[in-house]
């Protein structure tokens, strides 16, 4: 599967705030301050909105052109679906566990073989998960406090399982889905 490989701070600049894409920052520019230009600048049209909020989507998610449009076509009549299936790939959810302190360091870790869902061993980051899924650790890896668990997971001795699935204000990325049914509805 094909992913990102870039400067991760030129996403970051352009798109915001991701949080499944990792906090990577230029210490360089750190302190640097980017003013606004003085010339006039065009007004950003519709597209340009829906482009926006795709990319964040795909940049965050790690996911290809190709996969987000089955995403898109599996919930075309209920856009906030979108984000609630996305959250419920097992990747994101040992993301969300704390197993790991980004989405491409879940999908590592789980195409190394290093977690077990439902106890069997689960190799494919894109697995859908349901509720009541346990999720764990398969070796010996310590797990990362970065963040605080959501309310639709809960962990016990490194043992997270799936309560239920999560709401729409659960969920940190701050994405306007509906944009991205509409970006794709001039194209499907």
């Amino acid at each position: 599967m094909s992913r990102y490989r870039g400067p991760r701070v030129h996403i970051l600049k352009r798109l915001g705030f991701l949080p499944g894409f990792g906090f990577k920052i230029n210490r360089k520019n750190k302190k640097k301050n980017y003013q606004k230009r003085e010339y006039k600048r065009r007004k950003k049209s519709d597209f340009t909105f829906r482009l926006k909020e795709k990319q964040k989507i795909r940049y965050n998610y790690g996911l290809t052109e190709k996969n987000l449009i089955k995403y898109v076509k599996k919930i075309q009549k209920q856009p906030d679906n979108l984000l609630k299936n996305l959250e419920m790939r097992l990747d994101s959810i040992v993301f969300r566990l704390g197993f790991a302190s980004t989405l491409p360091a879940a999908r590592q870790l789980i195409n190394h073989g290093h977690i077990l869902l439902n106890g069997k061993k689960r190799d494919i980051p894109s697995s859908e998960c349901e509720v009541n899924d346990t999720v764990q650790i398969k070796s010996k890896i310590k797990r990362i406090k970065l963040r605080r668990i959501p309310n639709f997971l809960k962990i016990n001795s490194g043992i997270g399982k799936i309560k239920r699935v999560p709401s729409l204000n659960e969920i940190t990325l701050r994405v306007r889905p509906l944009l991205v049914v509409e970006y794709y509805s001039r194209n499907l």
